[in-house]
Order: structure tokens, then sequence, then C-alpha cells
């Protein structure tokens, strides 16, 4: 560990391989423009998850900044990353709330007291790991139960995505217009408009939506007159968190894959920048925690790394914590924008919901890149059955109650997956070393 909280930040220096080290700042116009690159790459998803949980997305906007900031301090300015709004909290939420997928979500003080004790558990388990590693969580989580889990929350989130294009056939073929636009993002266009492809295809979706509606009269229409009355600074309305027990009980295991999510991210920058982050994990699972309890604590979303921010910074190969300063500032001043809030709910219902189809879907996937990457073999009876009962548990929302508590699908499947791996998984290996005694 180094003497000093902070680095002693110095110019970029002369590399071969023009990269900026965590460590080294740029002039200040190179650290706006850097910052507002970041900003820009949390946005599409950090909007888009606090609408699918009915949450404001300005307020969500405004902590994904404050988080971002507390995430600098704690973790001494020595890791670059950008906490935005978490996937992974959208089907626990719609779960305990019974959100419909549009408008506000009126039960949302239950999911906000679920959402803090979300952040607490992931704080204590971050000192933990500060004083003994994270050794333990990679044996506890390895990457065959941190892909099923992640795998089985997308399923479980499906159904939720399609109901809410379901309501008319126009909405329907919308949805499906909006999923095309976002495949021909992804697969048609380069660069910084490639990684934005969510936000791209929605905001084309969206454009064509108006023409239908406004123009040619087939559904609701875009009402634009709320982004003119809005004023362009303000502060965005709170919400005050409610503590259930049964809600903080589903919600509060979410920090298991925001572990899982923490952890693959920064060692995927250790290895961009050939920095050793490990001594900064514990206090990197701390400021992730602390920055969720502070955002569910007002009425915002979840918070977690981004994988969109860490792909800005392998293609740029500017790696500076200072850039991710300016992107939070840059998110702040966002989120005390009114006009900003209005133009994010102009964005009719069927578009979100064919955005939710992909996102769901990318989240599902996401589970299947963990496997590939960590090279897991299905073909171990263990690892089988172990994914095979998560991904039926969490896609089928299987339910277990015990007295007045109801554990949903999501959490059957995330603590069965836990509990199986340690069953099978230590059956397994006995069995194994059983072999290699009777060949030798």
């Amino acid at each position: 560990m180094a003497a000093s909280w902070f680095p002693q930040w110095r110019k970029q220096s002369a590399s071969a391989t023009g990269l900026v080290a965590p460590d080294e700042i740029l002039p200040p116009g190179q650290t706006i423009i850097m910052g507002l690159q970041h900003a820009v790459a949390m946005f599409g998803a950090t909007v888009l998850m606090p609408l699918l949980m009915g949450l404001d997305p300005n307020l969500s906007v405004l902590m994904s900044g404050v988080g971002t900031l507390l995430f600098f301090l704690i973790t001494g300015g020595r890791i670059p990353s950008y906490l935005g709004s978490s996937a992974a909290f959208v089907g626990v939420v719609i779960t305990v709330t019974g959100f419909n997928g549009q408008g506000i979500n009126h039960n949302l003080g239950v999911a906000l007291g679920g959402i803090i004790a979300c952040g607490l558990l992931y704080t204590l388990i971050g000192l933990v790991v500060m004083k003994v590693g994270t050794r333990w969580i990679e044996k506890l989580m390895p990457p065959v139960v941190t892909g099923a889990v992640v795998m089985a929350i997308g399923l479980n989130l499906a159904p939720i995505a399609v109901r809410s294009v379901s309501s008319s056939m126009f909405d329907s073929w919308v949805a499906v217009m909006t999923v095309v636009c976002i495949g021909l993002t992804a697969v048609f266009t380069r660069g910084m408009i490639q990684r934005l492809l969510i936000l791209v295809g929605l905001i084309v979706a969206w454009a064509i939506y108006a023409v239908l509606t406004n123009g040619f009269g087939l559904g609701k229409p875009v009402d634009f007159g709320l982004i003119a009355s809005a004023p362009w600074f303000g502060f965005p309305a709170t919400t005050a968190p409610v503590f259930n027990g049964q809600a903080m009980f589903m919600i509060a295991p979410v920090a298991i894959i925001l572990i899982a999510e923490n952890l693959g991210h920064i060692k995927a920058v250790a290895g961009m920048t050939g920095r050793n982050l490990d001594p900064w994990m514990g206090r990197a699972f701390v400021g992730d925690g602390l920055a969720t309890m502070l955002s569910g604590s007002v009425g915002g979303s979840g918070v977690t790394t981004y994988a969109e921010n860490i792909g800005v910074m392998a293609v740029t190969k500017v790696y500076s914590t200072l850039v991710f300063v300016a992107a939070a500032a840059i998110a702040v001043l966002l989120g005390f924008s009114p006009k900003f809030g209005a133009l994010i709910h102009t964005i009719p219902a069927p578009v979100i919901g064919g955005a939710s189809i992909v996102v769901f879907g990318l989240i599902a996937v996401a589970g299947a890149r963990i496997w590939v990457q960590n090279n897991v073999d299905l073909g171990q009876n263990s690892n089988l059955i172990m994914v095979a009962v998560t991904l039926v548990l969490g896609a089928g929302d299987f339910a277990l109650k015990l007295g007045s508590f109801t554990m949903g699908g999501i959490g059957t499947a995330t603590f069965g997956a836990i509990i199986l791996n340690a069953i099978l998984s230590r059956r397994q290996a006995a069995a194994l070393n059983d072999i290699a005694r009777q060949q030798n």
C-alpha cells in the first residue's frame, strides 16, 4: 500500500504505447473532453435502468455523479471507474414494488430500503476484503456461479419486458422497431456510436415513433410541451426509504452480483494498465457500497462500476482517474436540470419496452460470456446440475415461503447457485481425487 491516501499526480510521461496511467494528468481541456466522453458512455444505461424501475432518471444521474466522486475519495483516486445505475436491481425492485414498467413507481420507498440494505452488505464485505483479501470471494462465487446468477436475472426479467409492450399491437410493433434500430446500430456503426448502441438506437426509434404518432396519428403522440415548460435548473424530487424486512432480504443479495461485476472490472483495468490494483479492491467495494446506500437514501438507483467506461478507456488508453472527476461533475450538472429530466420522460413507453427486451437479453448473455471468458467446463456434472437448476429457478420465478417471508426467483436462484456449487463441487473434487489415486 502507498504511504499517502492520494497518489501524486504527474504529467503524462512519454510512453511508447501512448497510455495515460491512473496517476497521470492531462491538460484541463483534454480532461474535460475525456470526462464528457465518459459521461456520454454511461448515459444510456444510467438513464434506462431507472426508467425500467420507475425511478426518477434525473436523480439517478445526479447520484451517479455524486457516487463516482465518493468512490474516487474512498479509493484515493487510484482506480479509474464510473459508478452508474446497476441493471442487477431491476428484477428485484420490480418484484418487491409490483411496478408495471411504466411511469413513476409509487411503491418506491420499499425498494429503497432494500437498496440501502444491499449497499450496507456490500460495504461490510468490502471491509472484510480490506483485511483478508478477495480469495474467499473467488472460492465462494467462482465464474460458474456468477455466470449462472447473471443469466438467471436476465431470464427472470424477460416476461416483464414482453408484458410492457403487449397492451396493443401498435406498441408491440414499436417494440420490434426499437429492437431493430438497436441491432442495426450495433452492427453497422463504428467507434463511439457503436459503444452507445442502446442510446443511439433508442433515439432513432423515438424519432420514428414521433413521426408515426405526431405526424400520422397512429398512436399516443409525444408531448414536447413538457420540455418547453421545464426550467433549466432545479432540484430533483427525492423519496424517503421504507425499511421492510422482506424487501430488504430480497434486494440485499444483489451485493453478490455487484461484487462479481466490480471484481471483474477492476481486474480488467489492472490488466490494461499493468498496475496491481488488488490492494485497493476492498476500498473499491466499500466505495461502491456507500455510494449505493447514499443513492438509495434519497430515491436513486443502486450503482456499480461500468463496463461501458472501461471500453472507452481501452480505446483511448487514457486511465487518469481525474477524468472521472470531470465526468462526475458533468453528471451532477445534468441531474440538476429539470429540462433534461423532462426530455427523458418524453421517451414513449413502447420504445422503452423495446430497449428493455435488448437490455434484459444482454444481461442473460453476459452470464454466458463469463463462462466463456473463464473456460467454465459444463461437461462436469457438478457445474451442469448447478447451472441447470439455477436457470430454471430464475426464469420460472420459483418462490419459497418461510413463514411470512417469501423469497422470489432471483433470490432462490442466487442462494441456490451458491449452495449447490458448494455441495456439488466438493463432491466432484473428491471423486476426481479418488480417480487420481486409483490411477497411481
